[in-house]
């Protein structure tokens, strides 16, 4: 007997099949409003994790990103900018939860000077997080995310910002972490660490999601966020900055002047930046005489838009000395800290004066979102200039320093600045850079482009008796560049230095592209999987201003100079 067809069987069984269809419609069957209810929730249920599922695919931590999606309403029927609103709304719940832990701990908990310092820093980071998470919530739409534009250029913009936001807000989390690295403070930092890991976490997720907003020019940026040149300065530095921070300080219209003599408003720089308007959407702008001006200066976050001009480098100088060995946090060790977006600063000198003996003793802290720096110098021993967070541009500056001196997790492009290694103390190596880059959705990293990298006076003499590397690992993907700069015969062959053992050694991103000098022969340079020798310029394109920072948006508002690419 020949096998069946489909079409055969087809006529065998249907006569079979009508047979059972009658059969059963001659039982009694009803669905109870009960039932039905239940099968609405099942099928909704299934609905919701199937939505969670395809949102959370590529996030390193899958099953909290699930659960978080799951209590969302109508997760499916949610656009993927909805989606990451009402994530983000999540995690700003989690950050509220890490602040009032860490107040309860600090009015509860008989504490030393340092761990009091260090909560202190906390509450301070969680407060500029909530406004960097709500900055994201607003920049996707907000309750109206459904509107959310997939195609224009302002939306590649968004997104760029979105992701520049929540890296930062990342950032301050394990800043707060970072407070507590003493024995002393064994106790304090168990008890905070859960509910920060956990805002991470979030954070990290929500990363992860917008890396899948399409834009309409996203490129092949290495480094999202800090855009086109226009007139040598990033564009969201406006063609007026601009301006500003070229022309000569006897011509520029100031708001206020700071003078030791009795001649301005203010004989303290401190005392001016009081007196400047809050939250002020237009340039205010402070002008400091020369003189020196001992005095810890912070910008908070409702001085925006903030201008300091002084002198000239070596002339108008803010100086300080506190330090990590005295008893503060690194974080709060800074001569001048800015977090005001919009700060701008030229012809001014920043110093902590601590000395190499007392290790962490920052000069310049700065968490202000499109902040630059023209013709300042920054002078200090170890962690000189903290670039901690958000994007930043530095041009024509000079920097100081011995160990780790240019450090932090912010978007930093450092051009035509000279970077000075001064004469460490013994036994001790020299670092130009420890970038902090926590997970590989941040956008964060350091470039050094058209720089000069040598050593300082103190240490030209003696420079045979100690090394001097171009970076190292401080966190798990740092992520630093040095392009078309002159490095000088201080570098040692090996060129970058391990933190420690293998640490982060294969999930680092270091390159070289195009440097020149006695110091730039990568022939004997580590062999580490992170590790490259850029040979592309299409690859170096991606760690320009223009490609990095968003540079042609806001710097071209700046008056000051910059490159915008090779």
């Amino acid at each position: 007997m020949p096998p069946l067809t489909n079409k055969s069987k087809l006529l065998l069984f249907s006569p079979l099949l009508l047979l059972l269809l009658v059969l059963l419609s001659t039982i009694p069957f009803r669905i109870t409003p009960e039932k039905a209810h239940q099968v609405l929730l099942h099928h909704h249920s299934h609905f919701q994790k199937v939505a969670a599922s395809r949102h959370c695919d590529g996030t390193l931590y899958p099953e909290l990103c699930v659960s978080t999606l799951l209590s969302i309403p109508n997760l499916a029927q949610k656009t993927l900018p909805e989606v990451i609103c009402s994530a983000v709304h999540r995690t700003a719940s989690a950050v509220r939860s890490s602040a009032s832990n860490c107040s309860s701990y600090l009015r509860h908990v008989s504490l030393d000077g340092r761990e009091r310092l260090a909560l202190l820093d906390c509450l301070d980071l969680f407060d500029q997080s909530l406004d960097e998470l709500q900055s994201a919530i607003v920049d996707l739409g907000g309750t109206n995310s459904s509107s959310y534009s997939y195609s224009s250029a302002a939306a590649s913009r968004s997104v760029a910002h979105v992701a520049t936001v929540l890296s930062a807000a990342m950032t301050n989390q394990y800043t707060c972490l970072d407070g507590f690295t003493t024995a002393a403070s064994a106790n304090v930092r168990p008890y905070i660490k859960g509910r920060l890991h956990h805002v991470v976490h979030l954070v990290s997720n929500s990363l992860a999601m917008v890396k899948r907003l399409p834009r309409r020019f996203r490129g092949r940026e290495a480094l999202e966020g800090y855009g086109g040149l226009a007139g040598g300065f990033p564009r969201w530095v406006s063609g007026g900055d601009r301006k500003l921070l070229q022309s000569a300080a006897n011509t520029t219209k100031v708001d206020l002047v700071v003078a030791k003599d009795g001649s301005g408003n203010f004989t303290t720089v401190s005392a001016a930046v009081a007196a400047a308007p809050n939250n002020s959407d237009t340039r205010f702008i402070i002008y400091i005489k020369a003189g020196g001006y001992f005095e810890n200066v912070e910008v908070g976050k409702s001085k925006t838009n903030l201008m300091f001009i002084g002198d000239g480098i070596g002339k108008t100088v803010i100086k300080a000395s506190r330090n990590v060995v005295d008893g503060w946090t690194t974080f709060r060790s800074a001569t001048l800290a800015v977090v005001g977006n919009g700060f701008l600063a030229r012809d001014i000198t920043i110093e902590n004066s601590a000395g190499a003996s007392k290790h962490q003793a920052v000069a310049l802290r700065t968490g202000s979102d499109l902040s630059a720096f023209y013709r300042c110098s920054f002078v200090g021993y170890q962690d000189t200039l903290y670039v901690h967070s958000l994007r930043q541009f530095y041009r024509e500056c000079d920097i100081y320093g011995t160990i780790d001196f240019v450090f932090g997790d912010a978007a930093v492009v450092l051009q035509n600045c000279n970077l000075y290694a001064r004469k460490p103390d013994p036994n001790q190596k020299n670092v130009f850079t420890a970038q902090g880059r926590e997970d590989p959705n941040q956008n964060t990293g350091i470039v050094i482009q058209k720089c000069k990298v040598t050593a300082a006076a103190d240490l030209i003499p003696v420079q045979s008796n100690f090394s001097t590397f171009l970076g190292r690992p401080w966190k798990q993907y740092s992520r630093t560049v040095y392009m078309q700069s002159m490095l000088d015969s201080l570098i040692d062959p090996k060129g970058w230095l391990e933190w420690n053992g293998n640490f982060a050694l294969d999930t680092l991103y270091y390159g070289e592209y195009m440097n020149r000098g006695p110091g730039s022969n990568t022939a004997n340079r580590v062999t580490w999987p992170g590790y490259h020798v850029i040979n592309s310029s299409v690859d170096a394109s991606n760690f320009t201003v223009a490609a990095f920072i968003q540079g042609d948006q806001w710097l071209g508002a700046t008056s000051f100079p910059f490159t915008a690419g090779l």
